[in-house]
């Protein structure tokens, strides 16, 4: 069984402050100019979705800025502030200072619970703050990283043209054959203005132009490159159809735990995909090998390197399908089929190998850069 992933729900319209997913575009990607993503599809911050935890489990995904989304902070709703009397204090207080610029309590709390709608919203209003409350100092390192590539674009004398916001929308518009009102309307039940969006796509666009400029730009795969990486893995490009794979996997029970507890958890995942989320966000949060750190990318895969229920599962899959959950020896499988690129291709196999060695290095050089403008910033944590 498969199940084609949808990445939009209701023409809702999602912007999301994705730090890693957001801004650290990877090459394949940086002609995604839309500024937006469907609900919850973009991994936020460094590693995966921000670090807030409920047990074992993640909320947030913490490898920021590996994919495409927007910068965006929401009006903040009320359970997440104290009691009235409290709240114009906590508001105004200053929990970070980024070189001569401030981040609030509530620019944080606002970023923190839009960011996790979707995933707080069967909890209480106790839990919801509890939740937040542990999870507020990881996040605000996303937010400290967001405001230094903005002073860095800035500093840069990197713009964002009006024109540039126009066009954007209207790209936006058509590809979800929305009108203006529709559009508006869509903002608006994510407690958005007009105005207020075009500003946070404004610094979107604007991050993304200072990482394509610093970073981007920059790097160059050469066919030598290309060529080593496909000499030294020759088992997984010879033969058969290789596959670009992702999977999220639960180990095989041991002790008191039964099958039973893993399939719930797997249907848990499965409900949230169908949902709209992101897969990579998804393995990054709940799966049990080494993979989880990339979003389960398994790179790519020789048909004849794969297990018998690998293969079953792959038989009726499309790219862009993900599989319903199935078991092997070694535990239970949820994969997603990004690529099928057949023994003949050998073009096509170049050229995504060429993407992928590009995407790695980027991610490698945007941690550093990131890291280098921490160390000449002055950084003020108050939480």
């Amino acid at each position: 069984m498969y199940h084609t992933q949808v990445h939009i729900t209701n023409k809702a319209i999602r912007m999301k402050t994705s730090f890693t997913n957001s801004f650290l575009t990877s090459p394949r990607e940086a002609d995604q100019r839309e500024g937006i993503t469907p609900p919850h599809s973009s991994p936020y911050l460094r590693g995966g979705w921000v670090g807030l935890k409920r047990g074992k489990g993640r909320f947030f995904n913490n490898d920021a800025l590996l994919k495409y989304s927007l910068v965006t902070l929401v009006i903040l709703v009320s359970f997440i502030l104290p009691a009235a009397s409290n709240a114009s204090i906590l508001l105004d207080r200053v929990v970070a200072v980024v070189n001569k610029e401030v981040i609030t309590w509530s620019d944080l709390y606002k970023a923190m619970e839009f960011e996790a709608t979707t995933q707080t919203k069967n909890l209480s209003k106790e839990e919801q703050k509890k939740l937040f409350k542990e999870n507020e100092a990881s996040f605000l390192e996303t937010l400290i990283d967001m405001n230094l590539q903005l002073q860095e674009a800035r500093s840069l004398g990197i713009d964002v043209p009006q024109h540039d916001i126009t066009e954007t929308i209207a790209n936006i518009q058509k590809k979800y054959s929305m009108s203006e009102a529709d559009f508006v309307e869509s903002l608006k039940k994510e407690g958005l203005t007009l105005d207020e969006y075009k500003k946070r796509l404004s610094e979107q666009i604007l991050i993304n132009k200072v990482v394509t400029y610093q970073i981007r730009n920059k790097i160059v795969i050469s066919d030598s490159e290309v060529n080593i990486y496909v000499e030294a893995n020759k088992q997984t490009f010879s033969g058969s159809e290789t596959y670009k794979l992702r999977q999220i996997f639960f180990k095989k029970p041991e002790g008191n735990i039964d099958k039973k507890t893993i399939e719930d958890r797997a249907a848990e995942v499965i409900k949230r995909l169908k949902d709209g989320e992101d897969f990579s966000a998804l393995a990054r949060l709940y799966s049990e090998d080494s993979s989880a750190r990339s979003g389960g990318d398994l790179g790519f895969v020789n048909k004849n390197l794969l297990s018998k229920e690998f293969i079953e599962e792959l038989s009726g899959m499309n790219v862009g399908d993900y599989s319903m959950p199935f078991w092997t020896g070694t535990g239970l499988h949820i994969i997603k089929l990004d690529e099928k690129i057949s023994a003949q291709n050998a073009d096509k196999l170049k050229d995504d190998i060429r993407k992928q060695l590009a995407d790695e290095q980027f991610s490698e050089r945007y941690k550093s850069w990131i890291k280098g403008l921490r160390e000449k910033a002055h950084i003020e944590i108050r939480l």
